[in-house]
């Protein structure tokens, strides 16, 4: 398992948090270490995602997700 870290602009609230965890969540080979507002930070398989993948998961619901580092 690797770790991977995001910034995510756009989130302000409780809500914002459980769409990104629920994005997150659905992601095969990804498990949530942490969700805050503004960040999150995942465990993954490489094999079966790229850290893209799992920053565009989390875009497609609204939020601009970047991979840090």
């Amino acid at each position: 398992m690797s770790t991977l870290k995001l910034t995510i602009d756009g989130m302000s609230c409780s809500h914002c948090l459980q769409r990104v965890q629920r994005a997150l969540g659905t992601i095969p080979g990804v498990q949530i270490t942490s969700v805050q507002i503004g960040r999150a930070s995942v465990e993954f398989d490489p094999a079966t995602q790229t850290p893209q993948q799992i920053a565009d998961a989390v875009s497609a619901t609204g939020y601009k997700a970047q991979v840090v580092g």
